[in-house]
């Protein structure tokens, strides 16, 4: 007796998404070579950017923080599926607050995520040197795949 075939759901891939140049870039990897997977856009907001921005601008700076960050992760957020929707893709957008590549990796485990295609970094300067290597840091604790777009 022959076996019917079960339909392909495809694999569901993430793409961390900061809407840096390499962001980008990773986003238009995924959305090109895996057309018919699911594509999981997530932003990750650092708390620690808080204590940077008190440290640098005053207390008023970082009360308004957590505002001025879940605006502009609905931003961040907007543009991922716009540019997704120019080559007629639907994603999954996605918002979690913690440590960058830590969060990435908890969030891939937590959701059953097959694949991360990911930028090799994200914000330029001084932010960028503050918060270290987080592709780096993805690339050896992630338990799947992960494919650095340069």
């Amino acid at each position: 007796m022959r076996s019917i075939p079960r339909p392909c759901m495809g694999e569901r891939i993430l793409v961390p998404f900061d809407g840096s140049p390499l962001s980008r870039r990773a986003l238009e990897r995924a959305v090109t070579k895996h057309p018919a997977d699911r594509i999981i856009v997530l932003y990750v907001i650092d708390p620690l950017l808080a204590v940077y921005e008190a440290e640098l601008e005053g207390l008023p700076a970082a009360e308004s923080w957590n505002d001025r960050m879940t605006e502009w992760a609905d931003e961040i957020c907007a543009e991922a599926t716009a540019q997704a929707g120019d080559h007629d893709c639907d994603v999954t957008t996605a918002t979690e607050v913690g440590r960058p590549a830590r969060t990435i990796t908890e969030y891939a485990d937590e959701h059953d995520i097959d694949h991360i295609i990911m930028g090799s970094h994200g914000r330029e300067g001084v932010s960028r040197l503050l918060l270290g290597s987080v592709a780096e840091s993805v690339v050896r604790r992630a338990p799947i795949p992960v494919t650095i777009v340069r």
